[in-house]
């Protein structure tokens, strides 16, 4: 069911929360900063969220650049993971995933063997999750770009910014 909330004179329908118990979506538990950062930080109606890599529920994270140990639907596979724990940390943050007005832009960061080109393809991990929970205000503005090395030998990092209610 549709939780209504006033959204400048006007009632917006938002289902997240919904849409993951539809698509039996369990979110991992959000893990803490790996270093001197806040996961999240809220300015007004916009919140940004740091760059997120892909943890396991179990705390494990996936590992491998991309185009050489991993092919691109692992890395593909990963960057979903790491939109689950992006999503856990705004119902965090939030309380509520119905709080989401709009997923606004998205920079992903992807792991890169040299000679790789298909960072797009790898991103769409994450931006396919996004339309699924979110719908139509899932689709966002991006950036997929490839980089000579991520932290702890993660596959991908994404980071995000969103319009919530």
């Amino acid at each position: 069911m549709a939780l209504p909330f006033a959204l400048a004179g006007r009632v917006a329908e938002v289902e997240a929360e919904a849409r993951l118990e539809e698509l039996h979506i369990e979110l991992p538990p959000v893990a803490p900063p790996v270093a001197n950062f806040v996961r999240a930080r809220q300015v007004g109606s916009t919140l940004y969220l740091s760059g997120h890599g892909p943890v396991r529920a179990d705390g494990s994270r996936i590992v491998g650049k991309v185009g050489a140990a991993m092919a691109v639907e692992e890395a593909k596979a990963a960057a979903r993971v790491t939109g689950l724990s992006m999503l856990a940390t705004m119902r965090q943050h939030l309380g509520s995933l119905d709080r989401v007005k709009m997923v606004v832009k998205v920079l992903g960061m992807v792991n890169s063997a040299p000679g790789f080109d298909r960072q797009p393809e790898v991103v769409d991990g994450f931006s396919d999750l996004m339309v699924e929970v979110f719908g139509e205000e899932g689709r966002h503005t991006r950036s997929a770009v490839g980089m000579a090395e991520l932290p702890f030998g993660i596959p991908v990092e994404v980071e995000m910014v969103v319009e919530v209610i």
